[in-house]
């Protein structure tokens, strides 16, 4: 089975194309072109601005071409990742408010566009503790409208202050609460700061099972590979470049190389730094995985 690896790449700006003859337009057909360009396959999109509330604008002409050049072009999938700002969590109304509203636009895009998931962050309870932001973040998704071949995939945290879904308790429990057929995504930093280690294949191997045991590895639908520039049990979510963080070279070898990870889709959220971005990072994957 071919890897399936990619970035996560911007759809803003005019058209990018090495058609000539293609004329220059704001298109979400760009995310297509750039995952090519570094060297992806498969890989995961803001449809507006993540720092605002804001709704995706997608005609129906763009979405048609985002799939049919996804189809011809890439092994895919791809996945919406949410805005910053939602909150599943909140015991706020207004926040709460906001969020979900947020949530079905882009699960709706998500349909309109053919991609299978949206990802997205617990949040943070904010005072109401682990059981009762579970709860609310339950119930939150359990009032979306889940359009049917798209589904809500939840994503590990680095679990600084009141924020959740850093302890594979968490993400245990809000599949346990909701009514919803929700996923999981989980993202490597993340996972080792939060407290699990990720830097030996025997460590890879413990975290793996453990996972397996608390949530369930039929739920994983995702990776978002990414090392780590700070160490386990830290709480501090700052990405490295492949192999140069503290996860380290043996540990990603061993995670893209896992029999219970290899097969999935990873995204990259490497940094653009030291004159190094995705290409590189996805080269780096390529040359640590064994065929």
């Amino acid at each position: 089975m071919t890897m399936k690896v990619g970035a996560h790449v911007s759809i803003s700006g005019s058209r990018v194309s090495s058609d000539d003859e293609t004329p220059p337009y704001d298109d979400i057909r760009n995310a297509v072109h750039r995952q090519r360009a570094f060297g992806g396959n498969c890989g995961q999109i803001f449809t507006t601005s993540p720092q605002v509330w804001a709704q995706p604008e997608i005609s129906d002409e763009a979405a048609e071409g985002f799939q049919d050049e996804t189809e011809e072009q890439l092994e895919g999938p791809w996945v919406i990742h949410s805005a910053y700002l939602v909150n599943l969590c909140t015991p706020k109304d207004d926040l709460r408010r906001k969020s979900k509203e947020s949530m079905q636009a882009e699960l709706d895009a998500a349909a309109q566009l053919g991609i299978p998931y949206v990802n997205v962050h617990l949040g943070a309870h904010t005072g109401a503790g682990v059981e009762g932001g579970l709860d609310n973040a339950a119930s939150l998704i359990d009032e979306l409208e889940v359009p049917e071949d798209v589904q809500i995939l939840i994503e590990s945290d680095a679990g600084s202050g009141t924020k959740l879904g850093g302890e594979f308790e968490h993400l245990a429990g809000i599949i346990d609460r909701t009514e919803t057929d929700i996923g999981i995504c989980i993202d490597t930093a993340h996972t080792l700061v939060a407290g699990n280690d990720l830097t030996t294949p025997e460590a890879v191997d413990e975290t793996v099972q453990r996972f397996d045991d608390e949530v369930g590895l039929e739920y994983l639908e995702y990776i978002h590979l990414n090392d780590s520039k700070h160490d386990v049990g830290t709480h501090k979510d700052e990405h490295a470049h492949i192999g140069e963080g503290y996860i380290g070279e043996d540990g990603m070898k061993a995670i893209v190389n896992h029999p219970d990870l290899r097969d999935l889709p990873f995204a990259l959220e490497t940094p653009t730094e030291d004159g190094r971005g995705f290409e590189w990072n996805i080269q780096k994957v390529k040359e640590l995985r064994e065929e």
